[in-house]
C-alpha cells in the first residue's frame, strides 16, 4: 500500500452551514504534514471524511489510493486518533489495547510494545477512567500504532500533553515520517507543530488557505527583514532611509528594516559613524507565519490549484 492521503474537492455541509467546502491536498510518505486552521475550519470533519465516518455531498478521500470503506485490513493501513475518550472508563488501558489487537488479529505482544512506545508501561493496569487527558492521549495515540500502519491522522494528539509530553509528540512524529509514513496532524496551533511539520494545510471556513513546505512559509514570513538595535535611533533611521531602506521604529532603541540586507546596514551605519550593538535577520516562528499568512485571508479564500497536485 502507498503511503498517502488523497483530498480531491471535498464538500460538506450541516444544515445551513458549510462545514468542508471544496478541500484538496495531499498528504504524502516521508512528512509530518500539519493540518492547521482555527476552531470550526473543518478539520475534525475533513478527518472523519478521510475515515469514512462522514459522506462527503462530494468530492472523495483516498487513502493509499482507496476509500477507507474498501480497505481489507483498517488498522494496519491507517492508524486514527480523532477521539482520545473512546474508551470505556472501567477499562484498564492494557484491556482496551488487547480488545482492539484481539479485534483485529493482531498478536498480543504488539500491545506491549505500543504500550512501551507510548510511555504507559507504569500505568497499563489502570482503568482508563482515571487517566489525565494527556494519559488519554498517550493511549489514543497506542491505539493507533497497533497495526504498524504507514498513514497515521491524528487530531489535536498534543492537547492536554504538558511540556515533557509534547516535546515527546515531537519526537514520536518525526521519528514516524522518517520510518516513511504519511503522518497527518491536525491543530488549531501553530506552535504545538514547531519543529515537528515539514508540511502545512491551512484551512479556513472549511477552504484551502495554503498548501506548502514549513520552509517556504516561514522564508515567506521572515522576508528581508532586518532587526537592528542602536541607541542613536533617529540617526541610523535617517542614514538608512537615506539609502533606499524602508525603515520602522520598533521601539526605543529597534529598528525594522525592509529591502536591505544584514551586511549593507553595517557597512552604512559603519560609514555613517552611527552606534549599534545588534544586526540581526528576522526569523519569523511558526506561530508568526500563520498569523502573516492568514492576516489578508480573513474571508479564508484558497488559491485555485494550490493543492500542489
Amino acid at each position: 500500500m502507498e503511503a498517502t492521503i488523497e483530498v480531491r474537492g471535498l464538500r460538506k455541509r450541516y444544515g445551513q452551514t458549510v462545514a468542508v467546502d471544496g478541500l484538496s491536498f495531499m498528504v504524502r510518505p516521508g512528512q509530518v504534514t500539519g493540518f492547521v486552521g482555527p476552531n470550526g475550519a473543518g478539520k475534525s470533519t475533513t478527518m472523519r471524511m478521510i475515515m469514512g465516518l462522514d459522506r462527503p455531498e462530494e468530492g472523495t478521500a483516498l487513502i493509499g489510493g482507496r476509500p477507507y470503506r474498501s480497505l481489507r485490513t483498517p488498522l494496519c493501513e491507517v492508524g486514527a486518533m480523532l477521539d482520545s475518550a473512546a474508551v470505556h472508563p472501567s477499562r484498564g488501558a492494557r484491556h482496551h489495547l488487547l480488545w482492539v489487537a484481539h479485534a483485529n488479529g493482531l498478536p498480543a505482544r504488539r500491545v506491549d510494545e505500543v504500550i512501551d512506545i507510548v510511555g504507559l508501561s507504569g500505568a497499563a493496569g489502570r482503568s482508563a477512567g482515571g487517566f489525565s487527558l494527556g494519559m488519554r492521549q498517550r493511549l489514543g495515540i497506542a491505539v493507533a500504532l497497533l497495526g504498524d500502519p504507514p498513514v497515521l491522522i491524528l487530531d489535536e494528539p498534543v492537547n492536554g500533553l504538558d511540556p515533557e509530553g509534547i516535546a515527546w509528540m515531537r519526537g514520536l512524529l518525526r521519528s514516524l515520517a522518517a520510518e516513511g509514513r504519511a503522518v497527518l496532524v491536525s491543530s488549531h496551533l501553530m506552535s504545538e507543530l514547531e519543529d515537528s511539520a515539514d508540511h502545512l494545510v491551512v484551512v479556513g471556513r472549511g477552504r484551502l488557505v495554503a498548501d506548502t513546505s514549513v520552509r517556504e512559509l516561514l522564508a515567506a514570513a521572515s522576508g528581508d527583514r532586518v532587526l537592528v538595535r542602536t541607541a542613536s535611533r533617529s540617526e541610523a533611521m535617517t542614514v538608512l532611509a537615506g539609502a533606499g531602506a524602508v525603515v520602522a521604529a520598533t521601539d526605543r532603541e529597534a529598528l525594522t528594516i525592509v529591502g536591505m540586507t544584514a551586511e549593507r546596514i553595517v557597512a552604512l551605519l559603519g560609514e555613517g559613524g552611527v552606534p549599534f550593538s545588534g544586526v540581526a535577520e528576522h526569523s519569523a516562528s511558526l506561530e508568526e507565519a500563520y498569523m502573516e499568512l492568514t492576516r489578508d485571508a480573513v474571508d479564508f479564500r484558497g488559491t485555485a490549484g494550490s493543492s500542489g497536485e
